[in-house]
């Protein structure tokens, strides 16, 4: 603690350990004093063309240290001196122009006041031209001697370190995109004095931005010039700066480096990049996902905020792919406590040890607990009260579930009713479920149960009206544990063969940080009982799919890598649905949101289908269990047993 009456020292950051100024900022001051004379001296020889008269040169000297003491205060006031020299940059330029802003206004103040007042303050008599030379080239003068101190230290870092490190081989390196991230990357690759890459241009399709010379780096052609380029210029990689490009536009330059024999990577969304800086290490290698993934969603910020920002939150299935990103995006908006649900301890810990990592300064609260656990879920929901319900813990896997009969049925309805009947019963404001476009005119166990359990969610809307009720649908999600995707590159890592269903099947794909945020964008929207059906663009051709996998990781399908047809397992469909039709369809204020035209059941014959179901699980009856399951769902095609 300090001792009472201690007074914070002014300018504390500018002392060392021992409380001393140190040697660099001395002479930093030394330097700037040098340059402000250097200029004032400078300046008032402009004003008389260099023909200074006896009365002129004596004004002049007598006003010099005043005017030099008074720039370099209004430098120490503005906080000037916090910036390191060998880091400055147009970042830093505020503090200085303020106080050349400042140190400007007050000389012109002291030109104003009472002549009487210049026999003591000899600036007063500074003409009006010096004060605004003074003050532009002592602005330009100081920014100049630290960018001047920022080249020497990184001029000599670079030669240190070309001395001490062994000869290697330089890559040259094209970039392909010249806008925000690729002049980032050009000025981080020409800065490190330990880059073993050499930029030798650009490459941009805009057609304003061709011939031109952008950060010391030409722009040498449309990106389709990519072949000429290595053709004649020796260029050994390519690095894809299309930060926030259309996903189609990434694929179509993948392509153009594939035929041109060059290695391509990318940068990361310029929503990665921190502080205006693309670190090298994250330039990473063109993944499946930046060209399957699609456009950048625009959320309404403000309506999520308002929905979740002070307010107890609870996701169950919080260890799950999904779960996991909806726990980090409801973290973004500020709620009061966030508990995070899941049976997995594994699953539960990673999602706890990284939330715990960011220091959001959030209570957390990681439960293991199993949904179907009527007495665990019942002690949750009393002791931690929450306000907003999403609910994402479910079995997902076709066909598993298809040899899982039972399970699927308990976890995925059994467990969906226990946990909305809970938030109803603890006035929770909004119960939102994570569904999929498995629920249209299902073909699999798993589809109809999670239709089953969107019935059930619609249910609890009616008997819990204070409870906003809503479920949203979606398909695949890149990446996600159980898909496609970690399959194939398991399989490609092995060196085949990747295995695909049907040449033609295809599956809906989406980003799962675009899923969950779509999410909690439909949590927002919905008033209460409705089905949200997300917008997945355009199905992707699973057989495509893999050999573009294939040819990201420098192979060549059915050459280097088989690829193996194995036929439909049970429950798959050959095409997905989401009833984004519209006829089937209203569309929401969102243009990737929208409500489906979906009945709701009879109430009656929903509590006899479900008390059949029950009866059927009691029995261990698989058959009976998928007999139940078709009545509650006339569109759904189940087999009468596991294929």
């Amino acid at each position: 603690m300090k001792p009472a009456g201690t007074v914070p020292v002014p300018h504390a950051h500018l002392r060392n350990r021992r409380g001393r100024l140190s040697f660099g900022l001395l002479a930093q001051f030394a330097l700037d004093i040098l340059v402000l004379s250097g200029v004032y001296v400078l300046s008032y020889n402009i004003r008389f063309e260099f023909s200074l008269s006896q009365s002129a040169l004596r004004s002049m000297l007598l006003q010099l240290p005043c005017v030099v003491l008074w720039q370099w205060l209004c430098l120490l006031l503005c906080h000037a001196y916090r910036r390191m020299w060998r880091f400055t940059s147009l970042i830093d330029l505020p503090p200085f122009v303020t106080a050349f802003v400042a140190s400007g206004a007050g000389m012109a103040l002291f030109r104003l006041s009472v002549p009487g007042i210049a026999r003591l303050v000899p600036v007063t008599g500074i003409p009006y031209s010096v004060v605004i030379l003074s003050s532009l080239l002592g602005l330009g003068g100081v920014l100049a001697l630290r960018v001047f101190r920022r080249s020497v230290f990184e001029w000599s870092a670079r030669r240190r370190v070309l001395r001490e490190t062994p000869s290697h081989a330089v890559s040259r390196v094209v970039l392909l995109g010249a806008g925000a991230a690729g002049v980032m990357v050009a000025r981080e690759l020409k800065n490190r004095a330990d880059s073993d890459q050499k930029v030798i241009g650009f490459l941009d399709d805009d057609p304003a931005k061709q011939g031109t010379v952008i950060a010391g780096i030409p722009v040498m052609g449309p990106i389709r010039a990519i072949r000429e380029l290595v053709d004649h210029n020796a260029v050994d990689e390519a690095i894809i700066t299309l930060a926030n490009a259309p996903r189609h536009k990434i694929a179509r330059v993948v392509r153009h480096c594939r035929r041109a024999g060059i290695r391509s990577r990318i940068v990361p969304a310029l929503y990665e990049i921190v502080n205006g800086h693309v670190a090298v290490g994250a330039i990473r290698e063109v993944d499946i996902v930046d060209l399957l993934g699609r456009d950048v969603v625009t959320l309404e910020a403000e309506s999520i905020r308002s929905f979740v920002r002070g307010r107890r939150v609870l996701v169950t299935g919080a260890g799950g792919s999904i779960g996991s990103e909806l726990v980090r995006q409801v973290a973004r908006f500020g709620p009061a406590r966030l508990c995070m649900l899941d049976q997995s301890e594994w699953a539960l810990y990673e999602i706890n040890r990284e939330m715990v990592g960011q220091s959001t300064g959030i209570p957390l609260r990681p439960v293991i607990a199993d949904i179907t656990n009527a007495e665990r879920m019942e002690a949750v929901f009393a002791q931690e009260r929450p306000e907003v319900v999403i609910h994402a813990a479910a079995y997902k896997h076709v066909p598993m579930m298809e040899a899982n009969v039972r399970e699927a049925v308990v976890n995925n309805i059994g467990g969906t009713l226990m946990t909305a009947r809970l938030a109803g019963k603890h006035k929770a404001n909004v119960f939102v479920m994570v569904s999929t476009d498995k629920a249209v005119n299902p073909t699999s166990v798993m589809g109809t149960t999670k239709r089953v359990a969107e019935l059930v969610v619609q249910q609890q809307a009616d008997d819990f009206p204070a409870t906003r009720y809503v479920s949203v649908r979606f398909g695949n999600v890149l990446g996600s544990s159980g898909s496609v995707i970690p399959l194939f590159r398991e399989q490609i890592k092995r060196g085949g063969p990747v295995t695909v269903t049907h040449p033609d099947m295809r599956r809906y794909f989406m980003t799962i940080p675009e899923a969950s945020s779509l999410v909690l964008q439909s949590a927002a929207l919905g008033k209460g009982g409705e089905i949200f059906v997300l917008d997945m663009g355009t199905p992707v051709k699973i057989d495509q799919l893999a050999r573009e996998m294939i040819r990201l990781s420098g192979l060549q399908p059915d050459i280097d890598i088989p690829i193996r047809y194995t036929g439909l397992r049970p429950g798959e469909k050959m095409f997905e649905e989401l009833s984004t039709r519209e006829e089937n369809v209203d569309k929401t204020k969102h243009p990737k949101i929208f409500v489906g035209k979906i009945a709701k059941a009879d109430p009656k014959a929903l509590q006899h289908g479900l008390k059949a179901l029950r009866a059927a699980v009691e029995a261990d009856d698989e058959a009976a269990m998928r007999a139940a399951l078709s009545a509650l769902v006339p569109e759904a095609t189940l087999s009468s047993a596991a294929g």
